[in-house]
């Protein structure tokens, strides 16, 4: 029968759902659970406002300027255009609707949305410098701030200045050795490789993306063996690798940050360094930083990064290929050739790994339920190698590369990963309580701000 006018049929409501609700143990950040059998259009709306996948079915919002409330706001109006049902709940809608003042901000002239623009550019920063778009080469205490010297991959090479909310880009160069000479010859004695060491809100907001580790009050409360975040099973074994290198190689010195954050191994000629965080907490984050450099303050020739989550043996072959000589001081050629290609990838070749090529570079995967992958990109500049293990867009580990690494040092890697299965096992899952949302947190205060009118 047709409907009539008069008595339409009802219209039947989104599949998409949100909930949106302050962390439970790092506020001010944000969780977005999604739930419903389609939900790509919300995964990416939250992805365009800076959330990112934490736990299957959660995203975070942890930001550096402690603005978490205003984006999630502004991330809730575009799921509402969008057509997403999406919840906020009333101890983050509390905050939402609550105006903030920093107390003691630098720069009182400011409007409340220059400051958010101060704190915006700052973020853009720190995300730069979280996904490797953005290498730190060398850093230093001016007396008041931390300042630090880097290269972005877009081909800038900069000077930055100040810390969290407050970082800001003061100088651009031409050429990595002109910004790193001018960095020694500001800075002098107290010039440091490597980035400065993680500040609290830095760490802050890396523990609140690791899990977000929600309890709902419907439900009895997980014991703290059930809530605790899933540890990095690599990441002890990584230390035990790093000090079994250095007391083996004599050439090499071992130095630590104030904080105890970072362990820096530095070759005597100054020009290979390697950088371990020990406060990585999710099996993504980028743990071991290697740079190796043309003189100690000249350009550098290439780089690797390695995400906590990477296996202890490839890890001691990456540090192990470092001492064979010119293989790692060097650098590979430019543009890499497919002879290049094929001697790198000839141990997955002989192993029967599956090589495809398509218009963005050459990829050869392993065989297996959880197989490992070796990509080259001969368009990208920053990485252009990449192995990793588990799904390419969400990988257990990954090792990633510079165009100019030498060929020695990357067959050493894929021969490792195409001979031992073990680094291609997948993790144990983590035990953890069902996600949902606690409803009635507290509010409060957002580090150095201050309650100010509501409106």
């Amino acid at each position: 029968m047709t409907p009539s006018r008069e008595n339409p049929m009802p219209h039947s409501e989104p599949a998409i759902h949100v909930r949106l609700a302050l962390h439970p143990d790092h506020q001010p950040a944000v969780t977005a659970t999604l739930t419903g059998p389609d939900n790509g259009t919300a995964h990416e709306v939250l992805l365009a406002h800076g959330f990112r996948d934490s736990e299957p079915g959660v995203m975070v919002l942890a930001r550096i300027d402690r603005e978490e409330p205003y984006y999630a706001a502004r991330a809730a109006e575009d799921l509402a255009r969008q057509g997403c049902r999406t919840v906020i709940e009333s101890a983050l809608q509390e905050e939402i609707d609550t105006e903030w003042t920093w107390g003691g901000y630098p720069m009182p002239w400011l409007t409340r949305d220059e400051i958010r623009e101060v704190g915006a550019a700052a973020q853009q920063i720190h995300d730069d410098i979280a996904s490797g778009r953005l290498t730190i080469h060398l850093h230093a205490h001016d007396g008041h701030t931390i300042v630090a010297a880097g290269t972005h991959q877009d081909g800038r090479h900069l000077h930055l200045h100040g810390e969290d909310h407050l970082r800001q880009i003061t100088t651009v160069y031409d050429t990595e050795t002109e910004a790193v000479a001018d960095f020694h010859q500001l800075y002098s004695v107290a010039v440091r490789p490597g980035p400065a060491p993680a500040t609290e809100t830095e760490r802050a907001a890396a523990a609140a993306l690791a899990s977000p580790r929600s309890a709902s009050v419907s439900e009895p409360t997980a014991s703290p063996t059930e809530t605790a975040p899933a540890p990095i099973p690599a990441l002890e074994d990584h230390e035990a690798v790093l000090d079994s290198f250095l007391e083996a190689q004599n050439e090499w010195q071992k130095w630590r940050t104030w904080d105890d954050n970072c362990t820096y191994a530095v070759h005597e000629s100054q020009t290979i360094r390697v950088e371990f965080d020990h406060e990585a907490r999710h099996r993504s984050d980028t743990a071991w930083t290697v740079a190796v450099y043309e003189t100690p303050v000249g350009e550098r020739l290439w780089h690797a990064t390695a995400t906590a989550g990477t296996p202890a043996p490839i890890m001691s072959t990456l540090l192990d290929s470092l001492t064979n000589g010119d293989g790692a001081w060097g650098h590979g050629p430019a543009p890499v050739s497919e002879k290049t290609i094929a001697e790198v990838t000839r141990p997955l070749s002989d192993a029967d790994w599956t090589h495809t090529a398509d218009g963005h570079g050459i990829t050869l995967t392993g065989p297996g339920p959880h197989p490992a992958g070796v990509r080259f990109d001969p368009i990208a500049a920053h990485p252009a190698w990449t192995l990793w293990s588990g799904n390419p867009d969400r990988p257990d580990w990954a090792i990633r590369l510079s165009p100019y690494t030498p060929a020695a040092l990357l067959q050493d890697l894929t021969a490792e990963l195409a001979h031992n299965q073990a680094i291609r096992t997948p993790p144990a899952p983590a035990r953890s309580a069902a996600l949902s949302v606690r409803v009635g947190t507290p509010a409060s205060p957002r580090g150095t701000a201050g309650r100010a009118q509501r409106r």
